[in-house]
């Protein structure tokens, strides 16, 4: 996400190589237009922004830090909808209800699981209403991811009116004492005048809390238009971009703040029901502009992972009693923070590789399989303990995981050689080191 947008500003930085050079100025604007436009941002804010963009260089002076603080200050500003929302907010008085509202195929199933799956990591009871009874199989659809990931749902069989669903829903979601109750409603157009007035009928009776709209980050302009027709009928909260990992133009996130003037809470980074992420104007820009973002990766490792377990961790890690037991624990950990390329997006230093790579799946890749295999070939002793695997052992596990010897050695020098430097970087002087090292590795522009 955001890869076009990031590399276009990369390039027109560098077309300003000295100082109070405007020519180079110019250039660097241009560039800069071109790319913008080409990356879906609509031609009036880009003119804004390349207008307040040069107004703060000459301000300033002409120079490349310039150009770069301008870029990130003016970005910040476009994407911060003033005296609006960021994130979740609950309701003074539970439940926080939250009408969840789009086009058909544009991710909004999809988003009320993912964001269902937010909210239970933050030790919030949820409660996911059935209302979308248009669309075939929408409600099964719904009831085999809510049963997949533990979430309750609510749905009135062989029911065909929705207001009565998201009546009786509201009801249960009191009378359960849920914290939120997410209704969610079928895809429709904003030119539907049933549809959209069932909508308004199912806003009276639910009195929403907020009322999100999802946009496919990939509609472009369209989704912007959509978005407006959706706010001037509802009066929209907020808005979900879903598919943004599938957009590396990233232009629509800049236009639906801007010109609809409705904020972005949270995007959808991936197919994983933990691909879901807050919007939140300053950690956006920081990717953008290739620094990542550790606030956002804290947040979701402290949702994920438990502080008594990490301390316990750490200490074998600083014993070098890291064992393959740690190892699997940890990978299902990870699996849990989402997709491992929007992880390595986050880190300063790494985040120019999340475009470079296909995103490893946890499940499903080959170089997984095999090292559970492996695993799974080992006795539980040697588990916890791999300084017990002589030769022989390795053998058998070679015969039992179904590889060669050759790739059980080389996974076991690997698992020793990363045992190794968790162990060094695990002293206070040692993530001194790391951040040190991650700070000289990030590519400035």
């Amino acid at each position: 996400m955001f890869e076009l947008i990031s590399d276009s500003f990369k390039s027109a930085i560098n077309k300003i190589r000295f100082i109070d050079d405007e020519k180079a100025l110019k250039n660097a604007l241009e560039t800069l237009k071109k790319s913008l436009l080409k990356a879906d941002v609509h031609h009036k804010v880009t003119k804004e922004l390349l207008y307040l963009i040069e107004e703060d260089v000459k301000k300033n002076g002409i120079g490349q830090k310039q150009f770069l603080n301008a870029i990130k200050t003016n970005l910040e500003n476009i994407l911060n909808v003033p005296n609006k929302t960021q994130g979740f907010v609950f309701s003074s008085k539970p439940p926080t209800v939250v009408l969840m509202t789009g086009l058909q195929g544009g991710g909004k199933t999809t988003s009320t699981i993912k964001l269902a799956h937010y909210l239970k990591l933050r030790n919030k009871k949820v409660l996911v209403a059935a209302c979308d009874l248009q669309r075939l199989a929408a409600v099964e659809q719904l009831r085999q991811l809510c049963e997949a990931n533990e979430i309750e749902l609510f749905y009135i069989e062989n029911e065909k009116n929705p207001l009565n669903v998201a009546k009786n829903a509201l009801n249960k979601a009191k009378e359960l004492m849920v914290d939120v109750l997410l209704v969610d409603t079928a895809g429709r157009l904003a030119i539907d005048e049933v549809l959209m007035q069932e909508l308004k009928e199912m806003k009276n009776i639910l009195n929403p809390d907020e009322i999100f709209y999802i946009a496919d980050a990939m509609s472009g302009q369209d989704g912007v238009k959509t978005a407006t027709s959706f706010n001037e009928a509802l009066e929209l909260s907020g808005v979900i971009l879903s598919k943004f990992d599938a957009d590396t133009k990233g232009g629509v996130a800049l236009s639906i703040a801007k010109q609809v003037g409705i904020p972005l809470r949270f995007i959808g980074v991936g197919e994983k029901v933990a691909d879901l992420e807050i919007f939140i104007p300053d950690r956006i820009v920081s990717r953008i502009m290739g620094e990542g973002d550790l606030a956002t990766l804290a947040e979701k490792t402290a949702a994920i992972i438990d502080e008594k377990e990490a301390k316990k961790l750490g200490q074998k890690i600083k014993k070098g009693e890291f064992n393959f037991n740690d190892f699997l624990e940890q990978m299902e950990s990870v699996k849990k923070l989402g997709s491992i390329k929007s992880i390595i997006g986050m880190i300063p230093g790494l985040s120019n590789l999340g475009s470079q790579i296909k995103d490893l799946d946890l499940d499903n890749s080959k170089e997984i399989i095999h090292i559970k295999a492996m695993i799974s070939s080992m006795t539980p002793k040697e588990r916890e303990n791999p300084s017990l695997l002589n030769n022989a052992r390795k053998r058998r596990i070679a015969e039992g995981s179904g590889l060669s010897q050759i790739q059980v050695n080389r996974f076991l020098k690997q698992f020793s050689n990363a045992a190794k430097l968790a162990k060094k970087f695990s002293g206070k002087k040692g993530m001194d080191s790391l951040m040190q090292m991650m700070s000289q590795s990030r590519k400035q522009f």
